[in-house]
């Protein structure tokens, strides 16, 4: 404002005499719009981190230990002592025994008492690629992220502990969602599902390498006994997801259908995996794999949606790492496959395909639409990096797509997420002024031990799930399924699409914010 104030002033007093002191009022405009223009404008270019007093949209630095804080309220098992969401107690403690195993432990995947081994993997895969391409810019929280990590791998291994077998669920999903129950006083049954030879699964079991061999990465320099322990694993979790070959929505169908059946086939995953232990390994036989099996596999297919199913579109964007900045030559046509995804993104050119709202959110479709919003946001922010790196761009069909406009639509996504959008709601739970009250969470809507330590029956509970009272417990950092394609968000706690959270929607989140807050100055 004050260079405008002595503007008007100086053109006042120079309007008296123009002809005198033209020169001078040529030379002190000139001078002001250098001042001016000297301020770039508040996006971050090619990752370099912009001046402190550029305006950030949001406090991207909160957001980020809010994203990872959510985890702890998502932990199944004996809690450690230091616990940061401490309305949660240990939970699932003999989980496992139904088979004579230790399955205690892991994540519930989201507002209910159930361990889908699928989407847990999943999860564990994105929070290691998250910090692997963003950990060194995370400073606090890294060990935070680490942590939420370990939590995943550590039942990862117990669950594929036996040769040959992968327990990849503990919950009979069916009676457990005919409760309404704290995971505290959880008393339906804990069966336990397995898949081996005889009853394949190879989306799980490859996610389940995939996520083993990208955490092996994570614990390289800080635990490397751990490490070796974790990439020995996934090896041998990869070869029994290639040998036995089949999909578990085929043998398991009644208890993991209609919740986490895969829809997209295993070989995305199989891709997938095979992508994380090359990169892990550094071992020929899985570029030598991916050069042989990749077409068969799906590489070239035009589906562009990256979720816990299908893995496709993370696939591209992994290899074509390799072509653009390790120059692996024989994985140039990964390049062409990932282009082809962002085209998909960029409204306006030949090749755009995605749906957006009315406010400008990307909109795949209307259950849990927010896990592709952060992990197509995450794989923009990725790219980005590579492309920054090889001194690369983007041509969608004569329109060249830098990496600062990639970088551009992550940004906007996420400032969506975190309030600026039609609503002014933050979809993050404990973020910002105004944000869902009544997501669709059990341990979130009940009364806390401490509060209530009687316990709270099967259906008692129901009566809460249908109120409109907001819940009692924050589930700080939980992102939920998010607006609908007009940008409506009714916060109603029965609305399992647009309300309820889950631990594959905050992981790719994770890594996008911490690149957002470095970039801004946060951090």
């Amino acid at each position: 404002m004050c260079h405008f104030t002595f503007l008007g002033w100086l053109l006042l007093s120079l309007s008296l005499n123009m002809p005198l002191f033209l020169p001078s009022l040529f030379f002190l405009l000139s001078l002001l719009s250098t001042t001016l223009l000297s301020h770039s404008f508040p996006f971050p270019n090619h990752g370099h981190r912009p001046h402190p007093h550029h305006f950030a949209s949001h406090n991207y630095r909160d957001a980020l230990s809010k994203s990872i804080i959510f985890f702890e309220g998502q932990r199944s098992g004996k809690l450690p002592s230091n616990q940061r969401i401490t309305w949660r107690r240990d939970s699932a403690l003999s989980d496992g025994s139904a088979m004579h195993v230790d399955l205690v432990g892991g994540y519930y995947d989201a507002g209910d008492n159930v361990k889908f081994g699928f989407p847990m993997a999943f999860t564990t895969t994105m929070l290691s690629w998250s910090v692997l391409e963003f950990g060194g810019v995370m400073k606090g929280e890294l060990q935070n992220a680490r942590e939420a990590i370990r939590w995943g791998t550590d039942y990862l291994l117990k669950a594929t502990a036996h040769p040959g077998t992968i327990y990849v669920q503990v919950g009979d999903a069916k009676k457990d969602h005919a409760c309404w129950e704290r995971p505290e006083d959880m008393d339906t049954p804990r069966n336990v599902y397995k898949i081996d030879h005889n009853t394949p699964g190879s989306e799980v079991a490859a996610e389940t390498a995939a996520a083993l061999a990208a955490a092996s990465l994570v614990f390289k320099k800080t635990d490397p006994t751990y490490s070796k322990i974790l990439v020995r694993r996934a090896i041998s979790v990869f070869q029994f997801a290639d040998k036995y070959r089949g999909s578990y929505s085929n043998g398991l169908k009644p208890f993991v259908c209609p919740f986490y059946c895969s829809y997209s086939g295993y070989e995305d995953e199989l891709l997938w995996g095979a992508a994380w232990l090359h990169k892990a390994t550094r071992n020929s036989i899985y570029l030598n794999y991916i050069k042989v099996n990749g077409q068969t596999l799906g590489a070239a297919e035009s589906d562009n949606t990256f979720g816990w199913d299908n893995k496709h579109v993370g696939a591209r964007i992994l290899l074509s790492k390799e072509f653009l900045v390790q120059k692996v030559q024989t994985l140039h046509d990964y390049k062409g496959h990932a282009d082809n995804f962002i085209c998909s993104l960029i409204p306006g050119t030949s090749f755009s395909s995605a749906q957006y709202t009315p406010g400008g959110l990307l909109f795949k479709m209307s259950d849990s639409n927010m896990q592709y919003v952060t992990s197509t946001s995450f794989l923009l922010l990725t790219y980005a990096k590579y492309l920054t790196k090889s001194h690369t761009v983007v041509n969608c069909g004569g329109t060249t797509v830098t990496p600062k406009r990639l970088r551009a639509i992550a940004k906007k996504q996420v400032d969506y997420l975190l309030g600026d959008n039609p609503l002014k709601m933050s979809y993050m739970v404990g973020y910002g002024p105004r944000y869902p009250r009544r997501i669709h969470h059990r341990g979130s809507s009940l009364p806390s031990i401490s509060v209530h330590p009687g316990k709270i029956q099967c259906s008692a509970g129901f009566g809460v799930m249908n109120s409109q009272s907001p819940n009692p417990n924050v589930l700080v950092g939980a992102v939920i399924g998010g607006p609908d394609l007009h940008d409506r968000f009714p916060d109603q706690r029965s609305d399992y699409e647009q309300s309820e959270p889950a631990t594959y929607m905050n992981a790719p989140l994770v890594g996008a914010l911490a690149y957002l807050a470095h970039s801004f100055g946060q951090l």
